[in-house]
């Protein structure tokens, strides 16, 4: 199909007793081909006519206007929304410091690769220099926000007349979903927003805009077939960038006996409890992982979807960069990280994957429909449990019972109280250390003897965001994840410190009915800074926060709350009903203070700085 196709009988909104299409009809008319049901943001004057034409949308049941708190909150909410639905993200505010305020979301969503429409306004024209109020136009007269945007989106343009607007947005969308992925910015006047649409309807066709490329270097994927059934001892490291791959790339795991390590990304997408399942690599891992994947008998180690950054590589370990290195990515990019590598192999991860099985049945290997059965007789053990295969850094504090409840506990009884549906986030600090180390959910990805090229799945059942590393991330982000799954729980693990940068979101799920479930790690200080200082030798200082009772604060929100001093409090909770009110709850769980998180990654790499 032609992605630019004049003839498009795109629905249009207008209203019928004010004859009124605009600039941002036309805005939402282009958003609806994309699927886009939620637009994030906060209103403002500037960015009025947007949210007039938002009015008309709500009232033909159209695209709708979620109110966050914080720009920035808008922002990670979209980060939420299209990792759980794979449509686009939209974020949109007002001039001056509406649009300053969204700086940390487009960071955090650039550096984590997600595609979203950020759109700012500004003045009417007429008022730029003169010092209208917010003005933000141009560095002589006032703070040049457009610039602010320039190395954080993909695509970065002021739309200064009305006739420019539908190819710069056509242009800025198409560069959000080019790999490499991201967020891209378009700053309309407010004079431009308000006029009359040039054109009556879209011009252009951007239905398959989003279409994922099945295409792959089938030379590469030849030498890859061939390293798989060579022999050699053989490692998978999987990262975030598998996600709708994941069944695939487990049947070839299963039918060459291949271990499996996950990135601290890739943690979601891989049940804790399958078999070739041997834990995280990088910050908060496992030992089982690291040792996987440093014996001397190891002659390859596939890297898929990986980005290898610090932290998901191990802090740029010179056993996984080295000549063992097979890197598959479906972004090149990637590739610039791992010039070591013995091989590369560019493609969709789901046709390499599905390539490589059809190898395997080619050559007569085990029959697929036989993989079931032995695996899920290898995920439950004699006791009708399931089986963990990797170790945990403290399994007597994870089996501790003792008050004030200790962080490893918590993470094994969480997913014990919630259903394999549940999606969890974890926010930067110790809770995402706590999690990625502890927090295993019974049902990550599914075993199937069908295959899931097309399945619709980004993130699995638990995300994190280790690149921009934003305090407050995961409580915008659940939000739009709650959006984007309206039927299933979802958890956000945060710790105070975030809680108090960001906590006013949960009015947000509030709002909107959404069965968010806020778990709180309260230990009145910032704990990631306090136990790093403590590792690294620095001085101890600048950590401790107030004893807040967040129960009470949101109470005053008209949030459900409970305060957690013990495991019992937590298995005394009616789930249940929790989860099915359609509403917030925010547990306030008062933590052993003095446990030190799996931070010793992180900890050498600040000390290696000094």
């Amino acid at each position: 199909m032609d992605l630019f196709n004049r003839d498009s009988a795109a629905e249009h909104i207008v209203s019928d007793s004010e004859n009124i299409y605009e600039i941002g009809d036309l805005l939402l008319d282009y958003l609806k081909q994309l699927k886009v049901k939620y637009v994030f943001g906060i209103p403002g004057g500037a960015i009025e006519p947007l949210y007039n034409a938002i009015a008309r949308s709500e009232k033909a049941g159209g695209i709708q206007s979620i109110v966050a708190r914080h720009e920035t909150g808008a922002g990670f909410m979209a980060d939420g929304y299209y990792t759980n639905s794979g449509v686009l993200g939209v974020c949109c505010a007002t001039t001056g410091p509406g649009t300053t305020n969204l700086i940390t979301g487009c960071a955090s969503l650039y550096a984590n690769q997600i595609p979203a429409l950020f759109i700012t306004a500004q003045t009417a024209l007429n008022t730029f220099g003169k010092g209208a109020f917010q003005e933000s136009s141009s560095s002589e007269t006032g703070v040049d926000t457009l610039s602010l945007f320039n190395d954080i989106t993909n695509f970065n343009s002021m739309i200064t007349h009305v006739d420019q607007f539908e190819q710069v947005l056509t242009s800025a969308l198409r560069k959000a979903f080019i790999s490499p992925k991201g967020p891209v910015h378009l700053s309309i006047p407010m004079d431009v927003f308000r006029s009359p649409a040039p054109v009556g309807k879209p011009s252009f066709d951007l239905s398959m805009i989003n279409k994922p490329s099945t295409l792959i270097d089938q030379g590469s994927v030849d030498k890859l077939c061939d390293i798989l059934t060579s022999g050699y001892k053989i490692v998978f490291v999987v990262g975030d960038g598998c996600a709708s791959s994941i069944n695939e790339i487990l049947e070839v795991a299963t039918l060459l006996n291949i271990q499996v390590a996950t990135t601290p990304h890739g943690k979601g997408l891989i049940s804790p409890y399958h078999p070739q399942n041997r834990g995280v690599i990088g910050f908060a891992g496992h030992e089982t992982a690291y040792k996987v994947t440093h014996e001397e008998s190891v002659r390859y180690i596939v890297a898929i979807g990986a980005r290898f950054g610090e932290w998901d590589s191990n802090g740029w370990d010179n056993t996984l960069l080295s000549e063992k290195l097979i890197h598959v990515s479906s972004d090149s990019g990637f590739f610039n990280r791992t010039p070591m590598a013995r091989l590369h192999v560019l493609g969709n991860i789901s046709s390499i994957f599905n390539r490589i099985l059809d190898y395997l049945g080619e050559n007569s290997f085990t029959e697929l429909s036989a993989i079931n059965p032995r695996i899920e007789a290898q995920m439950v053990g004699q006791s009708g449990r399931p089986t963990r295969f990797y170790k945990l850094v403290d399994n007597l504090a994870y089996n501790d019972d003792s008050v004030p409840i200790k962080p490893q506990r918590l993470m094994k009884i969480l997913p014990r109280l919630f259903p394999y549906n549940t999606h969890y986030l974890a926010d930067v600090g110790n809770a995402m250390a706590w999690s990625i180390h502890y927090l295993h959910p019974y049902k990550s990805s599914r075993v199937r003897n069908v295959r899931l090229s097309q399945q619709n799945v980004w993130s699995g059942v638990f995300r994190t965001c280790l690149e921009f590393s934003s305090m407050g991330w995961a409580i915008g982000a659940s939000v739009g994840t709650a959006f984007a799954c309206p039927d299933d729980p979802v958890v956000c693990i945060t710790g105070d410190g975030a809680m108090l940068m960001s906590g006013q979101e949960i009015t947000v799920a509030l709002q909107h009915n959404l069965p968010v479930i806020f778990v709180i790690l309260n230990d009145s200080s910032l704990g990631m800074v306090k136990h790093g200082q403590q590792l690294t030798g620095a001085e101890q200082t600048s950590t401790d926060l107030p004893q807040i009772s967040f129960s009470r604060m949101a109470r005053a929100m008209g949030v459900d709350a409970f305060t957690i001093r013990s495991p019992q409090d937590l298995l005394e909770l009616d789930i249940d009903e929790i989860i099915h009110k359609k509403s917030p709850t925010l547990l306030d769980v008062l933590i052993d203070k003095n446990e030190i998180p799996p931070i010793g990654l992180r900890a050498r790499s600040i000390s290696l700085k000094k």
